[in-house]
């Protein structure tokens, strides 16, 4: 292939770096593919065009704006995918593997675009947790709300998932509202740089919301203050260096990191050799070894079984290991490519090394490799290495040292306290596995190693055929760790987008805090209609639309008639000595659900009109008993709206019963949808 010159994209232009640029290397053929560099480029203008320019429109943007700009840009990636599949060959990668970097990439621009259409609402401001009464007259309240971060987001990312390890920063920090500068590892540049060309060939994010730094960030980091933040992905030694930048600490600039991570995976001590979790256990090992040749920060580095079973574990890996075939990741059947770089090979072999004075190596040879294919002869591969320690309290070097390849280490248990503390011995990290049929064993697991672990994935004959596996992150969940892991945490579906916002204390008049927010909130003034809501289309419901009804009055028949009709005779509501002994009732009450049965009674407009559907309700919550002779009556009150289709919206009502006292009876959120 043609060699190919990377360029940064700085300020909306396309820049190629000046001075000695920096070589990248085919992984398969060894063959120099590509040069790249950043002389030249001026990282302050960088930050200044990011906060000038690309955050106040993203700021202006609503969520919903935001998500749809994701999903275009998900779209045009797939459209695009075979160009990245062709690149991505030469990282060393197979098809498979790919798959999980390229269209599992644009699968968490997918899934953050319809959270973001879900979950959030169509503003730019995200409220937190409920409203807080500060005062007796309920005059002065408090409420929490998230507003995006007026900085730059710097993300640093690693060489082993190019464009998934890009997207997966991009999608949280776009939705916030924050504009993002990426710099990739150098490596696989290429890959990254050619996914960021196609994302910019979409148009649809305004300018300045993302530039990217195609070799050395150079002074980047000088440039930061507190609205800013860094997201970073690689190694202990580099994430600690940028931490201990004086700027990050000065301006307390938001620092995420995702570090690699010894990730340890325990056979249960249910899962004897004829039991399908064995088997499960042994598959996933392998396959953590071999995907992406093991170069992923959640691989499993530790395999830990039961003392008496840990030949058997060996015996059983050693021939599914021997199944697997290296070589050219375009040929048919290969299942393992190369590593990413010939410095990669060299460091994982350092480790390899290492290793081997604590632990025996049981299968594999670093220094040898039967690779299949054309012109390998200088790529970048080595055979999958198999290690073992049988006394792993004093193979300290098996807890502490990562060989960030297709490297694993088994070792014994003596009981399943002792593999709980095998786990923890790597001092935090990503992901962890237990395979297991017992819920007991499962429980003892979060409960001793909860705290060490960011995500615990319980494998079983159950949840296998679905089961994304140990090594997987999906973006509705967390992607982090604490201790070695970084401390961090990435994805997690609208938990990931709070990194890149500031969440801050609102105190004020519910009317005041109301109008903020854009969502009625309890208390706040109420726009009394003259119209029936039901009779208003979406776009013409203004947030605190009110209407109260006439009362209603409930007498025993309805009560009894409503146990009948429904067979809820639960005894509070026709037994009177009964309901009296309980304390929570003066003696017979109404059903609460014939009370909202009534309250709908009272507040619908049955006419059709532009309420298209009830479609459930939240928060319900019943506050006082009606008794025969009571009565209530209604106010409802237009809460929230959100768009969902271009023909209908979602309406949220919030509704209160009260009684001939004016006493709170019960109170939720209705939720209809409502034609535009």
């Amino acid at each position: 292939m043609s060699m190919i010159r990377l360029q940064n994209y700085a300020a909306d232009k396309w820049i190629s770096g000046e001075g000695k640029l920096s070589p990248i290397f085919s992984a398969v053929t060894g063959d120099q593919m590509a040069e790249t560099g950043s002389g030249g480029i001026d990282f302050k203008k960088m930050t200044e065009y990011a906060r000038k320019t690309g955050g106040p429109a993203l700021r202006k943007m609503t969520f919903h704006q935001r998500a749809l700009a994701l999903k275009a840009l998900a779209n045009a990636i797939m459209a695009r995918k075979e160009e990245l599949y062709d690149l991505s060959y030469n990282s060393g990668a197979t098809r498979t593997d790919s798959w999980i970097d390229i269209e599992g990439g644009a699968g968490t621009l997918f899934s953050f675009s319809s959270k973001g259409r879900r979950e959030l609402p169509n503003s730019n401001i995200l409220m937190d947790g409920d409203l807080e009464v500060l005062g007796k007259a309920g005059t002065f309240v408090g409420q929490h709300v998230y507003t995006s971060l007026q900085g730059v987001a710097i993300h640093i990312n690693a060489f082993n998932f190019p464009v998934w390890g890009m997207l997966e920063k991009l999608a949280p920090t776009l939705l916030a509202g924050v504009p993002c500068i990426v710099k990739p590892g150098t490596s696989t540049a290429y890959l990254a740089e050619a996914a960021f060309r196609i994302m910019i060939d979409a148009n649809v994010l305004p300018p300045g919301a993302i530039q990217f730094i195609a070799g050395s960030a150079g002074d980047l980091l000088d440039h930061l203050t507190c609205q800013d933040a860094v997201s970073f992905t690689g190694s202990a030694g580099t994430s600690m260096k940028l931490q201990a930048h004086p700027v990050i600490a000065r301006e307390s600039v938001r620092f995420v990191a995702e570090r690699d991570s010894l990730n340890a995976s325990i056979l249960g001590p249910d899962a004897k050799p004829d039991t399908p979790e064995f088997d499960l256990f042994v598959k996933e090992v392998v396959k953590e070894m071999t995907v992406k040749a093991g170069q992923k920060c959640t691989a499993i580095r530790r395999a830990m079984a039961p003392a008496h079973l840990l030949d058997d574990v060996q015996k059983a890996i050693a021939a599914r290991l021997d199944k697997t075939v290296i070589g050219d990741p375009r040929m048919e059947g290969v299942r393992m490519g190369a590593l990413a770089s010939q410095d990669q090979l060299k460091d994982v072999r350092a480790k390899v090394a290492e290793l081997s004075k604590v632990a025996q190596v049981v299968y594999g040879d670093p220094n040898n490799v039967k690779a299949q294919g054309e012109g390998v002869a200088k790529g970048a591969f080595i055979s999958p290495i198999l290690l073992r320690t049988d006394d792993p309290w004093k193979a300290s070097a098996v807890h502490d040292v990562e060989a960030f390849g297709p490297v694993s280490t088994i070792m014994p248990y003596k009981d399943f306290d002792d593999a709980i503390a095998l786990a923890n011995r790597g001092m935090g990290s990503l992901a962890m596995s237990v395979f297991t049929h017992d819920p007991e064993v499962a429980r003892e697991a979060v409960l001793g190693s909860g705290a060490y672990h960011g995500r615990m994935v319980f494998i079983d004959r159950d949840c296998a055929k679905e089961s994304t596996g140990h090594g997987s992150p999906l973006p509705v969940l967390v992607h982090g760790g604490p201790g070695r892991a970084g401390g961090g945490e990435e994805m997690g579906g609208i938990r990931g987008i709070k990194h890149y916002m500031q969440r801050s204390a609102l105190q004020g008049s519910p009317t005041l805090l109301a109008g903020v927010t854009g969502t009625y909130l309890p208390g706040a003034a109420q726009k009394l209609g003259d119209r029936h809501p039901f009779r208003l289309k979406f776009g013409e419901l203004p947030i605190g639309y009110t209407i109260k009804t006439e009362p209603r009055t409930v007498t025993i028949k309805d009560i009894e008639h409503f146990a009948e009709f429904t067979g809820d005779k639960f005894y509070a509501h026709m037994d009177e000595e009964a309901a009296k002994a309980n304390p929570f009732f003066p003696g017979r009450v109404a059903h609460g659900y014939l009370l909202l049965s009534f309250a709908a009674g009272l507040f619908v407009d049955p006419a059709p009109g532009p309420v298209l559907a009830n479609y459930g309700l939240d928060h319900l919550r019943f506050v006082k008993p009606i008794a025969a002779g009571e009565s209530i009556r209604v106010t409802l009150t237009v809460k929230s709206k959100t768009p969902r289709k271009d023909e209908y919206g979602e309406v949220r009502w919030y509704v209160q019963l009260h009684n001939q006292a004016d006493e709170l009876v019960a109170t939720y959120d209705l939720l209809t949808m409502n034609a535009m």
